[in-house]
């Protein structure tokens, strides 16, 4: 299996924008792998953006960010508050954030969600990512869910089982607001990790997955 390294190309740090619906994605979909880039790239750059974080939410959203990314590479993170399930409808606002962060950064790397996401606000932020950074790396974190939407990833992320234990850790400890919820539960992200571990053949086990349109070696 062929391995990739992250080059930016150019003088200075790697810039990373992280995208995310609500206030718990960005962490489900892709913690590990930041939390590895943290590592790898202690100079890098990590740009937030969460779409829908009203109420305790904000709160919440801010203090995940502060868990996974250190003070000095961490910018935002840029909260808003549209509606959770109703962003399509909203979708010139939401466009007009893109095109706002158009102007300020041109990242090396992009996570975002998956366009096949069975939730419609998921959809829209993937499509207005590939709308807005015509020219740049992609990759699409996948959230497990009811709907049952599981595809079939192209890209791996292998991680150390403590990578994983922290992120599952900084999860639960980050958003309270969500435990009531039967899935939210440990089991089920350590879950996902070991199955995409498995079809990576990761040495720990573990792995994150994503999905990548277009790659230009």
């Amino acid at each position: 299996m062929i391995q990739l390294s992250l080059d930016p190309g150019k003088k200075g740090a790697l810039q990373i924008l992280c995208l995310g619906c609500h206030s718990d994605d960005i962490e489900i979909g892709c913690g590990g792998a930041i939390l590895r880039l943290t590592q790898q790239y202690e100079d890098c750059s990590f740009y937030w953006v969460v779409f829908s974080a009203p109420g305790v939410r904000e709160a919440e959203a801010k203090g995940a960010a502060e868990l996974f990314v250190r003070q000095e590479q961490l910018k935002g993170p840029l909260l808003k508050s549209f509606p959770d399930g109703f962003m399509p409808f909203v979708g010139e606002e939401v466009k007009a954030v893109f095109e706002e962060l158009k102007q300020k950064i041109s990242p090396d790397l992009i996570f975002t969600h998956n366009r096949k996401d069975a939730h419609q606000d998921h959809r829209l932020i993937a499509e207005l990512t590939w709308n807005t950074f015509r020219d740049h790396m992609i990759l699409e974190y996948e959230i497990p869910k009811y709907d049952g939407d599981m595809g079939q990833p192209s890209v791996f992320v292998p991680l150390d089982a403590e990578v994983c234990q922290k992120k599952v850790r900084y999860i639960m400890e980050a958003f309270p607001s969500q435990h009531q919820r039967r899935w939210f539960q440990p089991e089920t992200f350590l879950a996902l990790m070991r199955l995409r571990g498995m079809e990576c053949n990761a040495a720990s086990g573990y792995a994150e997955a994503f999905y990548c349109r277009k790659l230009v070696m």
